[in-house]
């Protein structure tokens, strides 16, 4: 059975994507720990982080990378956030994050809401993200 990650991707369920190309896509959580709170999943279906091929590793880092630039520019932060967790999706997923203290690396503030609330968000990420010059922009 598809993680609830590839069916996103998919398209069969709803996802707020800031970021898509072959291999990589990020869309925002739906119940993020703070607004721009995004998630960067690799298209194949990897469990566990460790356990990807080096190339793909490299491209999820990159692809966080960029997307950690966007969420401190968009949400003026001075730093961005990354937890690799893993535990609530069996699909390898990077959590990126603006933070400004260490207090935000805390997933028990993480509270689901709506869906139209992960949109202005997700703009504020593109439009960095375009500022950037990147063409992976989703959305």
């Amino acid at each position: 059975m598809p993680s609830i990650f590839s069916r996103i991707i998919a398209g069969e369920l709803p996802g707020t994507f800031v970021w898509q190309d072959d291999d990589v896509v990020a869309f925002l959580s739906i119940a993020p720990i703070i607004p721009g709170h995004t998630l960067v999943v690799p298209r194949q279906e990897i469990d566990i982080w460790t356990d990807l091929p080096a190339d793909l590793l490299a491209k999820v880092t990159d692809v966080s990378a960029h997307i950690g630039r966007a969420v401190t520019t968009a949400f003026d932060a001075p730093r961005s956030g990354v937890i690799i967790a893993g535990f609530e999706v069996p699909h390898t997923h990077v959590h990126v994050f603006p933070a400004s203290e260490l207090g935000v690396f805390d997933f028990s503030r993480a509270q689901p809401v709506d869906p139209s609330e992960l949109l202005a968000p997700a703009e504020k990420i593109r439009e960095a993200l375009r500022a950037a010059g990147r063409s992976e922009v989703a959305g």
